[in-house]
């Protein structure tokens, strides 16, 4: 009997290592560039253990195969094609859009309501017809309709640090604009007025942080087993939100559109427009206002055609407020953290777009609108260059939806046929750090986006929103907030390193998307009042 179970074991184990040996030479065997991917774990050992950092695999892969098209990773032992050409880029995120509609699934579709409801959660028709009844709301016209609600919230986070009584104000600037954030999405998405610096331990705030809290253990290995063996989704369910969590923001909106759609009450923020849109009496308007060079384009396969079945219910606005959450209370406060640590350590650009606040300030007097925002074109420049050298997310994530062929184009490709759920990057970081596209690409330098020089940019070479119609919905929002919070600090600061300071900046190991190891540490100087006079 012993003898059987050595036997029967040692079987196992073979096959095992044979049938992950295959799976790791898949892009071999097609004669597609791959590099050395480790047993089981593939390229992706170093970030689960916390040695290297998603920017610096994406780099290696993306480096790994110069002049080619494309090239392979292993997410474990799940193969990925990383999209290197631009205009296969293109190809596959517009123009043949139909066959990658869908984000890789690594949550069960029943898993967390919430999440699965939200547009970035959901897949295929669903997603669609989401996507249609979403876009208008997010429209230029729209957010200068939530502006004045921005800008408050941009006000006030200037205001609290100009009534402490220091010349020099050392702040964590990760926990300072993630509470700014967090103030934002909860006036202008979810219809209520917090002040998370004055009052740290509001219950929206601490909901919200607990919602992007992933550091339970027993989750965590759960998502591994997900990693390694994706069918067991559906048997280990997981949510990634607790039962509090939900409970608090279902609450939340379902009061607050009962008290609206009783009392007729009309605020300018994202649960009027969703009801409005629930109602069908938005209007359609166009985006006739420049909102930035970073702005993620319509795509020439709009989706507004589209016949909606969908009613939008008091669950799917929820699901697409706490997304909005999520997304601005990491990765845009992130984005805050890069452009001010840039300001920082580049003074020339700081004191250049001071002077431009201060002329903008002026020409307002003392009233900042929100065409006076949009038109200050080196703030722009400096927004954009920031999400050049630091883009939300390292790569971008497409999974195959129908059979799709990449003809050859260059000597020596073959055809590449991708299967119904095969996976695509689309390697935003290091397109972004590609010299060929952005000489001197760990510089920061804002004049790449002069108009001068922005002509120059090749097409499908920056996209720190994504490309086509699965780009990010909320560009627009994002860069309104970044713009907003940035003017208003340096109308009343300059911004200085201190000791806590970390230079270069170090990116953390710990997440998928671009954060400061250890948060960043800088110093606010209060200016002369009489600088920013009328």
């Amino acid at each position: 009997m012993l003898m059987i179970i050595i036997v029967a074991s040692i079987a196992v184990v073979t096959f095992f290592y044979y049938y992950i040996n295959k799976r790791q030479n898949y892009f071999k065997d097609r004669g597609i560039t791959q590099g050395k991917p480790t047993f089981l774990f593939g390229h992706t050992l170093g970030t689960l253990i916390h040695t290297r950092t998603w920017t610096s695999v994406v780099q290696s892969v993306y480096n790994q195969s110069p002049g080619t098209r494309y090239t392979g990773l292993y997410n474990f032992h799940w193969p990925v094609l990383v999209i290197r050409d631009p205009e296969l880029l293109k190809q596959v995120s517009i123009k043949d859009f139909d066959h990658f509609t869908d984000h890789i699934t690594f949550m069960p579709t029943d898993g967390d309501p919430l999440f699965s409801k939200s547009l970035f959660g959901l897949h295929g028709r669903e997603w669609r017809e989401m996507r249609t009844l979403l876009s208008p709301c997010f429209t230029s016209s729209k957010m200068k309709f939530m502006f004045n609600l921005i800008t408050e919230s941009a006000e006030n986070f200037a205001q609290y640090f100009l009534k402490k009584d220091e010349d020099l104000i050392e702040v964590e600037m990760k926990n300072a604009f993630s509470r700014f954030s967090s103030d934002v999405i909860a006036t202008a998405a979810c219809g209520i007025k917090v002040n998370s610096l004055e009052n740290p331990k509001n219950e929206f705030y601490l909901m919200g942080q607990k919602s992007i809290d992933f550091g339970n253990i027993w989750k965590n290995i759960k998502f591994l087993l997900y990693l390694l063996i994706p069918p067991i989704k559906n048997v280990l369910k997981i949510q990634l939100l607790t039962d509090d969590v939900s409970t608090f923001f279902r609450g939340l909106i379902d009061e607050t559109i009962k008290v609206r759609e009783e009392k007729g009450v009309v605020r300018p923020d994202m649960i009027h427009l969703l009801l409005e849109t629930r109602k069908g009496t938005h209007k359609e308007e166009t985006n006739d206002v420049d909102t930035g060079f970073a702005t993620a384009q319509e795509s020439p396969r709009s989706l507004e055609k589209e016949k909606v079945n969908r009613v939008l219910t008091n669950e799917d606005i929820t699901a697409q407020a706490l997304l909005f959450f999520i997304a601005g209370f990491d990765s845009v406060s992130s984005m805050m953290c890069f452009t001010t640590y840039e300001l920082t350590v580049n003074q020339d650009v700081q004191e250049r777009l001071r002077q431009e606040v201060y002329s903008t300030w002026k020409a307002c007097k003392g009233k900042l609108t929100y065409d006076a925002l949009l038109q200050m074109k080196y703030l722009d420049m400096v927004i954009s260059e920031t999400l050049r050298k630091y883009p939300i997310n390292p790569a971008m994530d497409r999974v195959c939806t129908k059979p799709y062929t990449i003809e050859p184009a260059l000597p020596g490709e073959t055809p590449v046929h991708l299967k119904v759920n095969d996976a695509i990057w689309l390697p935003t970081y290091a397109i972004h750090h590609d010299p060929n596209y952005y000489p001197n690409p760990d510089r920061f330098d804002p004049e790449r986006f002069s108009d001068e020089n922005k002509g120059d940019i090749k097409p499908y070479t920056y996209f720190p929103f994504g490309l086509g119609p699965r780009n990010c919905i909320g560009s627009r929002f994002a860069l309104l907030m970044i713009k907003a919070v940035i003017f208003h600090t340096l109308l009343h600061f300059e911004l200085v390193p201190v000791e806590k300071t970390v230079i270069p900046v170090k990116f953390s190991k710990k997440t998928f998307g671009l954060t400061m190891e250890g948060g960043l540490w800088l110093g606010f100087k209060k200016t002369k009042d009489g600088q920013v006079a009328i």
